[in-house]
C-alpha cells in the first residue's frame, strides 16, 4: 500500500501540475504551473494533505497549539490538519484588516503567546508565507515551524522565508521538481505522444534530445 506522502505526490502531479506558458503572481514567466487547491480541496487530497502535514509536525517535535496561514491558499491545508490531528486548532490570516466588525486580521484561533505552525500551499518568492509570519508575530503568536506543500525552488523564496521565519525552521513537503518528475512519468504511461518542449520535462534545464521525450543531457533517453 502506498504511503500517504507518495499518494499525495501522485495526486498533485495528476490534478495540480500543468505544463505550458504561464504568468505567475510575481510577474515572472514559467513553463509550468502548480495549483495546489485542486488537490487540497479534493476529498482524498484533503485527507492526504492533513495526514502528511500532521505526520511532519509530529516527526519534528513541534509542540504547537494551532496551525494557520494566509488566505486563501492556506485555507484548505489549515482545515485538513486541524481535522486530521484532532488536536491543533486553526487560524486564517486576512491579506488586510477587515473594515467592519472587530477589524481583526486573524480569524479563528486567537490565544496570545500560543505556539503555532505557519502553512502555505506554494512558495515561489515567499511573499504570502512571509505575510502570514509577520501577521502571526504581530498578533502575539510564537512560531515554531513554517511549512509549504510545494516549493518552486526559485526566485530566492527559500532564503526570504528562512530569514523571516528564523529561528523557526522552514520545511517544504515537496519540491516542484518532484511534482514535475511524477507528472512526466504519469504522462509517459498514458500518452504515446506529447508536444515537444525546449526544456527538459524532468528538471527544466535546456533540452538536448526531443524523442521520445524532451530531455536535458542528464536525463536524455
Amino acid at each position: 500500500m502506498p504511503s500517504a506522502r507518495s499518494e499525495l505526490l501522485r495526486l498533485l502531479a495528476h490534478k495540480s501540475f500543468k505544463l505550458g506558458e504561464f504568468r505567475l503572481s510575481s510577474g515572472a514567466a514559467s513553463d509550468y504551473y502548480v495549483d495546489c487547491r485542486t488537490t487540497t480541496l479534493d476529498a482524498r487530497g484533503a485527507q492526504l494533505t492533513g495526514q502528511v502535514f500532521w505526520d511532519e509536525i509530529r516527526q519534528r517535535g513541534w509542540k504547537a497549539q494551532a496551525v494557520g496561514g494566509l488566505t486563501m491558499g492556506a485555507d484548505p491545508i489549515v482545515s485538513a490538519i486541524a481535522v486530521t490531528s484532532g488536536e491543533l486548532s486553526g487560524f486564517l490570516v486576512r491579506k488586510s484588516e477587515k473594515q467592519h466588525g472587530t477589524g481583526q486580521r486573524i480569524e479563528g484561533f486567537q490565544q496570545k503567546f500560543a505556539k503555532v505552525v505557519i502553512v502555505d500551499d506554494v512558495c515561489t518568492t515567499g511573499a504570502s508565507t512571509i505575510q502570514a509570519i509577520e501577521a502571526a508575530r504581530e498578533f502575539g503568536f510564537e512560531i515554531v515551524g513554517v511549512m509549504c506543500l510545494v516549493e518552486r525552488e526559485e526566485a530566492g523564496g527559500r532564503t526570504r522565508v528562512e530569514t523571516s521565519a528564523s529561528p523557526a525552521p522552514f520545511v517544504a513537503i515537496f519540491g516542484a521538481k518532484d511534482v514535475r518528475k511524477e507528472h512526466v512519468l504519469q504522462t509517459d504511461e498514458t500518452n504515446e505522444y506529447t508536444a515537444v518542449s525546449t526544456t527538459c520535462e524532468l528538471c527544466g534545464r535546456p533540452a538536448v534530445s526531443y524523442h521520445p521525450r524532451s530531455r536535458c543531457e542528464a536525463h536524455k533517453v
